[in-house]
């Protein structure tokens, strides 16, 4: 089996690949691009289905990886911690209702609850880069 270490840095380009998605596909439907905003939605999905995927077997097999930062770092980690894990898990029965109106064409419908979950999901992606460089990019590791 090939060491698991990369995935941490794998999750965070998925992550930003999904919220730079979001973003693009947000800018396409406001011009009226519907056709290039359904394959960067699709194409996010896709990122963060992948993302999910790897984050579970990584933690799987290293389970829980500990903090090193210190003071008032550790409080703004958990923060940030803390409101990403509720909100990771909030997204995912988000997104599949929203993709769900899309596909059925339920457009008003649609549009109603991607303006929660476009926002929501692009904080979490955002957010998900966030925590991987405070977790493993910022300080010395123990």
């Amino acid at each position: 089996m090939p060491p698991l270490s990369y995935l941490p840095t794998l999750n965070a380009v998925l992550n930003s690949a999904s919220a730079l998605l979001l973003a693009a596909g947000y800018v396409f439907i406001r011009n009226g691009r519907v056709a290039a905003h359904r394959r960067c939605m699709l194409a996010a999905l896709t990122t963060s289905t992948l993302f999910l995927t790897s984050y579970l077997i990584y933690h799987y097999n290293v389970g829980s990886v500990p903090f090193a930062g210190r003071g008032w770092l550790r409080g703004v980690y958990f923060s940030i911690l803390i409101s990403h894990t509720i909100l990771a898990a909030a997204i995912v029965p988000l997104v599949l209702i929203t993709l769900t109106r899309a596909l059925k064409a339920n457009f008003l419908r649609h549009r109603a609850i991607a303006r929660w979950t476009l926002p929501l999901w692009f904080y979490v992606s955002i957010t998900g880069v966030v925590v991987y460089w405070m977790l493993y990019r910022l300080g010395p590791r123990p």
